[in-house]
């Protein structure tokens, strides 16, 4: 059995990007734990921001986590962030937003669960924080630091094939030419850079599952939210388009393409 640590910024985001991988390795008898930054106190949601949507959003993670066969769910103890109006930095930020946290201090306290742990693995986000939201930044930012002070040998950046998702965008693009093809250029990672494509079909009811736990995310706004168009797609191709999940691992050699989490290159 070995351990693999889980960071994420905001409950939901684990069933998004991470949840597949998390389902198999926790079926194969390794542990998994998943942290949090923040309980997601500013998100998007029909609750208004603060306390309540946090304890909501909390509750939520610790659902999902039970689906995912997680053996602990621990938060890091930062307010969420939140977005500006433009997608980046929020003006009227709370105190301890975590994107004003020392990057240190933050680093430490999640060196300090590492060790404790004996973490073999941990998940992080690329640069770019996936789409862009400041948390997700950070989230590389300190974990990446973390690593380091922990010594943990494998950390794996959870992240999208930028490749097919920006064909499917400027397909999309003709039908809906408000679409703005650019913002997501430098989204994600690209295809050559991925080393990690790891199959989770047979996990795909689990990864289900784990969106669903996330209920307060699934609506509010204005218009359709992603995680409640993604639950209506039938189960054989929900399957099939969430069936796999991709990774960035930096310092392998060029062209290197692993099937799971612990594998070594050759």
């Amino acid at each position: 059995m070995q351990t693999a640590v889980f960071f994420h910024a905001h409950p939901d985001d684990e069933a998004l990007l991470t949840a597949g991988t998390m389902a198999m390795l926790a079926a194969e008898g390794h542990r998994v734990v998943l942290v949090v930054a923040t309980a997601g106190e500013r998100g998007l949601a029909e609750l208004p921001h603060g306390d309540e949507l946090g304890a909501a959003r909390m509750n939520e993670l610790y659902a999902s986590a039970a689906r995912l066969g997680c053996a602990r769910v621990v938060k890091l103890g930062y307010a969420d962030s939140g977005l500006g109006d433009d997608g980046g930095l929020a003006e009227d930020r709370p105190d301890n937003a975590f994107i004003d946290a020392d990057l240190e201090e933050a680093a430490q306290r999640l060196a300090a669960l590492l060790k404790e742990e004996t973490a073999e693995l941990l998940t992080i986000y690329d640069p770019a924080g996936g789409y862009g939201h400041p948390d997700h930044v950070m989230v590389h930012r300190v974990g990446a630091r973390a690593a380091e002070i922990a010594g943990t040998p494998i950390v794996l950046e959870a992240t999208v094939n930028r490749d097919p998702l920006l064909k499917g965008i400027r397909l999309a693009a003709r039908l809906y030419p408000q679409l703005d093809v650019r913002a997501f250029e430098s989204a994600y990672s690209a295809g050559a850079d991925i080393t990690h494509r790891i199959n989770v079909r047979r996990h795909a009811k689990a990864k289900r599952a784990a969106m669903a736990a996330h209920a307060t995310q699934a609506t509010g706004g204005d218009g359709d939210r992603t995680l409640g168009a993604m639950l209506r797609i039938p189960a054989p191709i929900f399957r099939y388009v969430f069936g796999t999940e991709w990774y960035v691992r930096r310092g392998l050699p060029p062209g290197t393409r692993l099937r799971h989490p612990f594998d070594q290159p050759s």
